[in-house]
């Protein structure tokens, strides 16, 4: 259940703060000094970015991409390694990177440069209620799932691809729904997170994972979904860490089509559950004072897995 408190009340300080400003004229340098054949184009910046990137548009085709903090470090480099091996096989275009940036004048990690996509970002007041979304989501994420193994396309070992589990998120995650407790229901986050813990550990093989699937990561065109961004968390492992996208843009009968079409196994669902738990809550935590966008996405992701089983969920 959501209690009705103003935003401001919580967790002013628990954002993760910006380790380095990432202002135009050093991205201006950054470029201008690496890739010199776009010296002359444009530069501005691009303020719907995420919480991970600031990105500025380059000209009107190219996207300059680099990470806010070192949590985001080294996700420019994997993107830059693997998204040219997954792309061709997908049914959604994915970024291409054109450019690998390096630590200089200051900035301290890889940034990149990709391809621009053009296109509207996703919201749940347009997708939220359609069926041919879900079956197009359920239809990426199957043909990622069925990918070869990374072997296949390069010879590993690949430990940028390891998926952390989600017993490593236990003690940021009851932090966070400890923040949070003014405004949501801690007991019944509680019962969804340990459930998510409890569940059987994926009994399948390890196949492809976006890792950070969610709405603020699509982009569509003419009502429907064309793009999937923001490959950071790209990994091999447990499938069930790409659910979040049924709570953060479904509604409760789309989800059940997106599950239908998907065909995993109720203790995925349940870990997905968990996944899903994981992401917002510490979002939540972290960017809702500052980040309104971010609440209201995050605000609607926990309502949506809490009310996903009311019986068991909600009191």
């Amino acid at each position: 259940m959501v209690a009705c408190l103003p935003i401001e009340s919580i967790c002013k300080r628990k954002a993760r703060p910006v380790e380095v400003e990432i202002g135009a004229e050093l991205v201006r340098q950054l470029v201008d000094t690496q890739f010199p054949a776009w010296s002359s184009w444009p530069l501005r910046r691009w303020e719907r970015a995420g919480s991970d990137h600031v990105i500025y548009r380059l000209g009107d085709c190219l996207a300059v991409r680099l990470p806010r903090g070192d949590w985001a470090a080294g996700q420019a480099r994997k993107e830059h390694a693997w998204l040219p091996r997954l792309a061709p096989h997908l049914p959604l275009a994915i970024p291409t990177p054109v450019g690998l940036g390096e630590a200089a004048l200051g900035y301290p990690w890889s940034w990149s440069v990709a391809r621009w996509l053009d296109g509207e970002a996703v919201v749940a007041e347009r997708l939220a209620d359609s069926e041919e979304t879900a079956c197009d989501l359920a239809a990426f994420l199957t043909t990622l799932q069925r990918l070869p193994a990374p072997d296949s396309f390069a010879p590993g070992p690949h430990p940028e691809l390891r998926r952390r589990t989600l017993a490593a998120k236990d003690d940021r995650v009851r932090a966070s729904i400890a923040a949070v407790s003014a405004v949501f229901e801690a007991d019944a986050l509680t019962r969804v997170w340990e459930r998510a813990l409890a569940a059987p550990v994926w009994a399948g093989k390890p196949v492809w994972c976006h890792g950070d699937f969610h709405v603020g990561n699509l982009l569509m065109q003419r009502g429907r979904v064309t793009a999937a961004l923001d490959f950071g968390g790209l990994g091999y492992g447990d499938p069930a860490c790409d659910l979040d996208i049924a709570f953060t843009l479904m509604t409760k009968r789309t989800r059940a089509v997106f599950r239908a079409a998907l065909g995993l196994d109720e203790a995925a669902w349940v870990r997905g559950r968990g996944w899903a738990l994981a992401g917002g809550v510490t979002a939540y935590a972290a960017y809702a004072a500052i980040e309104p966008r971010v609440a209201a996405q995050t605000r609607r992701q926990i309502a949506e897995v809490i009310a996903e089983d009311t019986t068991l969920y909600l009191r």
